[in-house]
């Protein structure tokens, strides 16, 4: 087991968001959080399972510690994704962090059934967003121990 961030290794964390405006606001707030971060973005559920199976023009992505996934999401949705990655033996041990506007009763459930590792709720104030990023970084990316990810064979 190793701890993520360490030993002056980068953090890699895919952002799966097609808001431009979500985009920026949680890149600045990585970026004052923890600058050790590589934050990539997917703008749609096709672009992410491109990133995580390292296919196409992401061949040499690199695999994520984290993944931050919308559930609304153009082309596939955030469901659909959590299900692929879930599936996959490659991938289903990456932590698969929930960060969506939904308050639903139904998408937190669904997305507990499809095995997501944590559900939390988009705030609307800037403050509470950026306070939110600090504390996932606080957790999944300092506390949380994870086993050692070993690159896609």
């Amino acid at each position: 087991m190793e701890t993520i961030g360490r030993d002056g290794k980068a953090i890699e964390v895919l952002l799966v968001e097609d808001s431009p405006g979500d985009v920026r606001l949680t890149q600045e707030a990585f970026r004052d959080a923890n600058e050790a971060i590589h934050l990539h973005v997917a703008t749609d559920g096709v672009e992410a399972m491109s990133f995580l199976n390292q296919s196409g023009a992401y061949a040499s992505a690199p695999r994520p510690d984290l993944i931050l996934l919308d559930l609304n999401l153009p082309k596939m949705d955030g469901r659909e994704v959590l299900a692929h990655i879930k599936d996959d033996n490659n991938l289903k041990t990456i932590p698969t962090v929930i960060l969506t506007t939904s308050d639903a009763e139904a998408d937190i459930v669904k997305s507990y059934q499809l095995q997501a590792n944590c559900y939390l709720s988009k705030p609307v104030q800037l403050d509470d967003f950026e306070a939110l990023v600090r504390s996932i970084n606080d957790f999944w990316l300092t506390r949380v121990k994870l086993p050692m990810q070993r690159e896609k064979a």
